[in-house]
């Protein structure tokens, strides 16, 4: 597997000076932890996952979850339990008959409801078990949470490999009396299983729920205060340099719209600039798909330090990969940052002659940033992540 899976051969070397890289759910975990992109959610209900799968319905798909929590009712439990596992094993028997690869299939998790129905999966499932990454542990919370990682920690240790994704969505994490408090507990039961964290969530949905809030189209995550302020505390405590996480960014949950309040988020002059009047009356379907809203909150999770994010659409999957492409110039200064704390530790000049690189303040932004593109490829010189998604449409059109 790989971002940009979807992109066709002959047009990588052209888009990308590092090309991105393969990856399996086998692939070291700190690279793996920057490997999700675009994570799209179905619920467990739904038929023929596998075969959706085997025909790479989904382009570009690279993570995915089955969801047995929020998305589904409390009546189709045991039917999605039981759909759950027969999806597993199709999976299984998919890959046994080399219909699929490993290297070809997505990363796949399963968000549980609670430790007993993880028990009742991984026993019913059996074998099958192995063709999953992950469990997503929603409504993290310190107790329950560590049951449910040291559950996992002993299937692990029977020979299969499973990582976990908790989710940070909980009452005590949002209201502020208690938020610092729970964070830091959970954080010293996550650091007591870090080595199968492979990713840290954040449940914007739930925490809007507990105010009676929901964003529109126009509005991103960051637009809400309350919203904004946990993060803050949330990229304060997981993303420290000194004990990082990777940590992604929350569900975007519109796919379309003809209605419109607000103006749009997207600027007119990189388009123009890039492609002319072409440029515009593309970015005007962008905003007629109301992809506006998405990118503007996509270019906001980055500049907080969040990779990836959670998605309910396909049409999605494009848009989050591309812009966290990382690019040319991103890459050479985290380059030279990292090759030069060997031997500097002040300021250079960039290579492009714009701004400071301060070894020390700058290098874990550096390593990080080549990690990422290990990932998601390094753009060409002159090569924009509006070019990508320009490809995007391209693609998804023909």
């Amino acid at each position: 597997m790989k971002i940009f899976s979807d992109l066709y051969e002959k047009d990588i070397d052209s888009l990308f000076f590092v090309r991105p890289g393969k990856f399996t759910k086998h692939t070291d975990r700190e690279l793996l932890s920057y490997a999700l992109g675009a994570t799209l959610y179905m619920p467990a209900t739904r038929k023929n996952i596998h075969q959706e799968l085997l025909v790479k319905k989904h382009y570009g798909l690279a993570s995915m979850v089955i969801c047995l929590e929020d998305s589904i009712a409390d009546h189709e439990v045991v039917e999605a339990e039981e759909q759950l596992v027969t999806e597993l094993k199709h999976l299984d028997e998919a890959l046994e008959k080399g219909f699929i690869s490993n290297e070809e299939l997505p990363l796949i998790f399963v968000r549980v409801r609670s430790l007993r129905q993880l028990q009742y999966i991984s026993e019913s499932a059996g074998e099958a078990l192995k063709v999953l990454t992950g469990i997503v542990i929603p409504k993290f919370e310190p107790i329950a949470g560590r049951e449910i990682l040291q559950y996992i920690h002993q299937l692990n240790a029977t020979g299969i490999l499973l990582y976990a994704m908790p989710i940070l969505e909980t009452k005590r994490i949002i209201e502020k009396e208690t938020r610092i408090e729970e964070l830091l507990s959970i954080k010293a039961v996550v650091d007591e299983f870090r080595h199968l964290v492979l990713n840290v969530r954040i449940g914007a949905t739930d925490f809007s729920g507990l105010y009676g809030i929901r964003r529109n189209a126009d509005t991103t995550v960051y637009d809400i205060g309350v919203i904004r302020d946990c993060i803050s505390d949330i990229v304060n405590l997981f993303l420290r340099f000194d004990s990082p996480y990777v940590v992604s960014g929350p569900v975007w949950e519109y796919f379309s719209s003809t209605q419109r309040i607000l103006k749009p988020q997207l600027r007119q002059t990189p388009f123009k600039s890039a492609f002319g009047q072409d440029g515009l009356k593309w970015r005007s379907e962008l905003i007629d798909r109301h992809m506006d809203g998405l990118i503007q909150e996509v270019l906001m999770d980055i500049a907080n330090g969040l990779t990836g994010k959670t998605i309910i659409h396909p049409s999605h999957i494009k848009t989050v990969h591309a812009l966290n492409a990382v690019s040319y110039e991103e890459y050479i200064d985290a380059k030279n940052i990292v090759e030069s704390a060997e031997h500097h530790n002040g300021v250079r000049k960039s290579a492009f002659a714009n701004k400071m690189n301060e070894i020390k303040p700058h290098y874990y932004w550096a390593q990080k940033m080549l990690r990422k593109s290990q990932v998601y490829g390094v753009l060409q010189d002159g090569i924009t992540n509006i070019d990508l998604l320009k490809q995007e449409i391209f693609i998804s059109n023909s």
